[in-house]
């Protein structure tokens, strides 16, 4: 599975972004899709999951109520519609598939390549 990650930018706090990842290669709808992102000088972190059709939604504490995370299996794409931006999102947003959240929180599956979010405060 090949990963393409886009969206990305520099956003004022308060601020939305809607990042989209769009896959090739293998069937797309056998993936659990997940984001992941990484801050400089931070460990990756966990930010939103969805499984193969999208009925099971997980999200990291810190963007509850914030962050969607949704998937277009017709399209091969998963989003992250990011509202309410916070200086603390900035980081660099990577998409990933696996067989589950839990496959990707231990780095199994596939990665993109990251795209650049900043939010100024």
């Amino acid at each position: 599975v090949q990963l393409q990650a886009s969206g990305g930018g520099l956003v004022q706090a308060g601020g939305s972004l809607r990042l989209s990842c769009t896959a090739s290669g293998r069937t797309f709808g056998n993936y659990a899709m997940g984001w992941f992102r990484q801050a400089p000088g931070k460990e990756r972190e966990f930010v939103a999951s969805a499984n193969w059709n999208g009925d099971n939604i997980k999200y990291a504490d810190s963007v509850k109520g914030r962050f969607t995370i949704s998937r277009d299996n017709a399209k091969n794409t998963v989003y992250l519609q990011m509202n309410s931006l916070k200086p603390e999102d900035t980081a660099v947003y990577y998409c990933a598939a696996g067989p589950s959240t839990a496959a990707m929180q231990n780095n199994l599956g596939y990665w993109g390549q990251g795209t650049q979010v900043t939010v100024s405060s």
